[in-house]
């Protein structure tokens, strides 16, 4: 007797015991333990059918029903006779008895837990590794054995009704060749995991009927086996005209281009228009070309060191493998638009940035269903499963912000990181397991049967169009050269590089199976490769005249704006008629009818009206309030999103009301005009910075007529996002010729909360300024916040805007403005100048210049002290400095002596980004002060003391030196 057999649970004396249990369960479902039932019941909802049938044998009489077990409400039945279709005793057939209706029934059970088995293990005997490092491992829940099946059954019909697209009844033999071909071939699938069982049945039903793999046509096949030359030739041809030259290359992979076509041909016919494209830089050089339609000329050209833009231009500039690309591709009469997004060589960065263009897109088109704007995301395996940035873009995929209808990921698995295998990079079977959190199914495939990778990318998007949900496509391959085409790989693989040495191309592989099968000879084969390589040689030839000649930055809905002036002077016109202000604020501020409102919000919007009724004492929230308000009445969409927005991390903003009776939400900024307005969108993100922060940006990259905000719920969690910020939100424009409008909201200001409660870092922010990168505000006062938040889209430019939010202003009794400040002729100033009554200018001893709360903190103590010849001046925007505005306001006081004071330690804040400008700004005025001084606290290692005690006193002392003069 075999191990299987013996070990078997349906084996033998126990399989009495299985038909035991499952007649009791037939009866009564709660009458069996929860494990068994469990595994009944999943029997059951994988073939609804299948368990009332199991007890009429495919033998029976087609027009009897043979009574057993249960009956076909699995009912258990007490006789044991056979019936007409009209009830009628049909005494002329033999009565089957109630042993071989178990028997039957029980059969049935073994062969549907055997296929079960298969559709939850069988991925792990697929054939998947062109390499065939590792041998397929024996499983025990794959083998017949191991639910009671001998030697002699696999001939035996097995009542099975329909499942597999088997007929009612099939021989062992068959079912396990089918199983075998659907899920132990070319194609492992992955999809137990799902718990909708409509998403399981539609998958089962996709791949099992067909032995998952597609037919295709004579011409489709040649057409795969030309993509693949295309991609393979492009790499070798490089390989050789540049050698050595980093370029990441697609050696091993080539069936991913001929993949990426069906996605977009499929895709195409199911209504998508456009598709947003991100991916590392393996093989983004051939995507490039063989997909997105770049010239082999252009490439060429970038590889003789010529830049990829117009000399014109200014801009650093990036590599050509982080370049990103659009184009228009048709495919059977329907057109796509393609969007390549550029992204730098921090793997999955560009994930959220994908998917918030992806967003915008389908907003502008008003497509609710999100079927006409998709997201193809390309992954290597070491990063899919190593970088956190991959779970935060899954988290985003179903939530309601963010939903973007599904996207399709595509890992490239060269079954090696830089220099790490596998099993030193993740701790699971595969690298896709991260994607199990949001029950996505996984198609892995061979990447050496183009054929079976062009099938699975029909069937993401298939899926992704029938239930707008993510689905993951993991391409087993390999990287024919090392890291990049300078490393040595054998340094550490030895054992992989030596078998992909010997091992054949995919073109080779798949063009000796196309001429072994009759469809091409391989003189064509030949002829193929002999007419690409002429098209390289041409293309080669004329890259050494080729410019570019156009850039595509300020086209479609960029159309219209322009590269920003260069004035230090950019105020936008932002003021509102003080009629739509009322409007807007007593809208706002107006008790919702039908609406449970909270108590304390209630008297919330009572002080709000009678700020707008008497036009004084605006606050913070209010300001901004107005702001959003007007763009909305004026038409412009608001899009606002970080952790707790909708209420505000310190209960400031509460633009949600959430109804105490319910929990149903009212929006009053989406009811000023309810009929005619603009939308306001406010979403509570996820515990997320960098995955919410790249989508947002993501966002503005698309859409230039929204104001976009992302807010941190305090300023110091936004390092969580600094890979978003330093390679896509400061460089971009420079870098990629990319604009954006996105606001960042960062809560900063000592109040003793400790040193993750303190500040925003705004000396990063500082550090990575230049080239007319951003703006960098520390803004004071509600009205000039108002007016920075409406010059965003209300420029014919695009610039991020960085600010460092108040915590304690707040609610702030001095911290407030007049309407009239936001009304018709104002606007936002960069400086502000003194703004109590002093003494003569000239009997001023020492200006303040600072920045941000620390101001209030000093004029408070000023007037306690009752001084007079000490000014203080904010500088409220410290990017782009504002040289002649300081220069201005400095030019008051040429006898006083300069400070510049600051909350943050001395190697942190404002302090050494301003030192040398404000100092430039003194230069031209014949002062007595030629450079500041510095006053604030002493550096530091760490942003803030945790001791209140310790934060008072540093305070106080701060503020006393500022204040003294010598």
């Amino acid at each position: 007797m075999q191990q299987a057999e013996r070990t078997s649970f349906l084996y033998g004396a126990n399989a009495a015991f299985i038909e035991e249990l499952f007649a009791r369960y037939a009866a009564d479902p709660a009458s069996v333990d929860e494990s068994w039932r469990t595994l009944f019941d999943e029997l059951a909802a994988e073939q609804p059918a299948l368990l009332r049938e199991a007890a009429g044998a495919s033998w029976a009489p087609k027009e009897t029903k043979v009574i057993g077990v249960v009956d076909a409400d699995m009912r258990p039945l007490a006789a044991n006779v056979n019936q007409t279709a009209n009830g009628q005793a049909a005494a002329a057939e033999p009565a089957i008895s109630q042993d071989q209706v178990r028997a039957a029934a029980l059969d049935s059970v073994r062969a549907l837990m055997l296929i079960r088995a298969f559709r939850i293990r069988g991925h792990l005997q697929a054939n998947l590794d062109p390499l065939g490092l590792a041998p397929k491992p024996y499983h025990p829940e794959l083998d017949p054995k191991t639910y009671g099946f001998g030697e002699g059954d696999w001939d035996r019909p097995i009542y099975i009704n329909g499942v597999l697209g088997l007929g009612d009844s099939a021989t062992l033999r068959q079912v396990m060749s089918r199983l075998e071909k659907t899920y132990c071939g070319p194609i492992g699938v992955e999809f137990m995991h799902i718990g909708d069982p409509d998403q399981k049945a539609w998958i089962q039903e996709r791949i099992e009927n067909i032995e998952n793999q597609t037919e295709f046509t004579e011409l489709g096949r040649r057409t795969i086996l030309q993509r693949i030359i295309e991609a393979e030739h492009l790499e070798k041809y490089l390989h050789v005209k540049f050698v050595g030259t980093k370029r990441f290359g697609l050696d091993g992979g080539e069936s991913l281009i001929p993949a990426l076509e069906q996605i977009v041909k499929r895709g195409s016919t199911l209504g998508v228009k456009e598709l947003v494209v991100g991916m590392p830089h393996r093989g983004r050089l051939n995507t490039l070309v063989n997909f997105m339609g770049k010239s082999y000329t252009a490439l060429f050209s970038e590889f003789q060191g010529k830049a990829s833009y117009p000399e014109e231009l200014r801009g650093s500039g990036d590599v050509k493998y982080h370049l990103g690309a659009s184009s228009d591709r048709e495919f059977d009469g329907n057109v796509v638009h393609l969007s390549l997004t550029a992204n730098p060589s921090h793997l999955e960065a560009v994930n959220p940035v994908v998917l918030g263009k992806v967003r915008a897109k389908q907003d502008q088109r008003h497509d609710k269903e999100r079927a006409s704007v998709m997201g193809l995301l390309m992954h290597g395996d070491a990063a899919f499963a190593g970088q956190g940035l991959v779970a935060e873009g899954l988290d985003l995929s179903d939530l309601k912000g963010y939903r973007t209808g599904g996207t399709v990921h595509f890992v490239v698995n060269n079954q090696i990181g830089f220099t790490t295998s596998p099993t030193y990079a993740r701790s699971g079977p595969y690298c896709t397991e991260v994607a199990k959190i949001v029950q996505a199914p996984i198609l892995h495939v061979n990447g050496d049967d183009p054929e079976s990778v062009v099938h699975c990318a029909r069937i993401a998007v298939e899926f992704r169009h029938r239930f707008k949900r993510d689905i993951v496509i993991d391409m087993f391959c390999y990287r024919r050269h090392g890291h990049n085409e300078s490393d040595e790989p054998m340094f550490t693989q030895p054992s992989m590089y030596k078998r992909i040495g010997q091992h054949a191309s995919v073109q080779e592989v798949y063009a000796r199976r196309l001429v072994e099968e009759g469809i091409v000879t391989q003189a064509e084969v030949d002829h193929m490769v002999a007419d690409f390589r002429k098209k390289l040689d041409d293309s080669f030839t004329a890259a050494a005249s080729f410019k570019p000649n156009k850039a595509d930055w300020l086209e479609g809905k960029w159309s219209g704006m322009t590269i920003a002036p260069g004035e230090e002077d950019r105020k936008g016109e932002t003021a509102v008629d003080m009629g739509l202000l009322r409007e807007v604020g007593l809208s706002i501020s107006k008790r919702p009818e039908n609406h449970d409102t909270n108590r304390k919000i209630l008297r919330q919007l009572e002080e709000k009206r009678k700020m707008i009724e008497g036009g004084e004492g605006i606050d913070w929230a209010t300001a901004e309030a107005l702001a959003f308000g007007t763009l909305l009445v004026e038409g412009t969409p608001v899009r606002l999103s970080g952790q707790d927005s909708g209420r505000g991390t310190f209960s400031q903003r509460h633009s949600v009301l959430v109804d105490q009776t319910n929990d149903n939400r009212y929006v009053p900024l989406n009811n000023i005009r309810p009929d005619d307005q603009a939308h306001y969108e406010v979403i509570d993100s996820p515990l997320s910075e960098a995955g919410v922060l790249g989508f947002e940006y993501g966002y503005t990259l698309a859409e230039p007529n929204a104001l976009v905000l992302w807010e941190a719920q305090f300023g110091d969690f936004a390092n969580g996002a600094q890979v978003i910020i330093d390679q896509f939100i400061s460089p971009g424009e420079s870098k990629w010729f990319r604009f954006s409008g996105l606001v960042m909201l960062l809560p900063h200001g000592y109040e003793g909360q400790g040193p993750e409660h303190s500040s925003a870092r705004l000396e990063r922010y500082l550090q990575l300024s230049g080239e007319d990168n951003w703006q960098v505000c520390n803004i004071t006062t509600p009205a000039n916040y108002f007016h920075a938040l409406r010059r965003q889209v209300r420029r014919s430019f695009r610039k991020p805007l960085v600010i460092m939010t108040p915590k304690s202003l707040l609610r702030h009794k001095d911290a407030v403005s007049r309407l009239e400040d936001m009304a018709s002729g104002s606007s936002f100033h960069r400086v502000l100048p003194e703004a109590d009554k002093l003494a003569a200018d000239a009997k001023i001893r020492r200006v303040i210049l600072c920045s941000g709360k620390v101001y209030y903190d000093l004029v408070a103590e000023r007037r306690n002290r009752k001084i007079d010849n000490v000014a203080i001046i904010r500088v409220e925007q410290l990017y782009p400095f504002p040289f002649t505005a300081t220069a201005k306001e400095l030019r008051r006081y040429r006898d006083a002596e300069v400070v510049w004071c600051q909350e943050e330690p001395e190697n942190m804040g404002a302090w050494h980004f301003v030192d040398r400008r404000i100092e430039r700004a003194l230069a031209d005025l014949d002062a007595r002060s030629r450079r500041p001084v510095y006053i604030g606290r002493k550096e530091a290692a760490s942003t803030a003391t945790g001791l209140l005690k310790n934060h008072t006193k540093e305070q106080a002392e701060l503020v006393e030196r500022a204040l003294t003069v010598d």
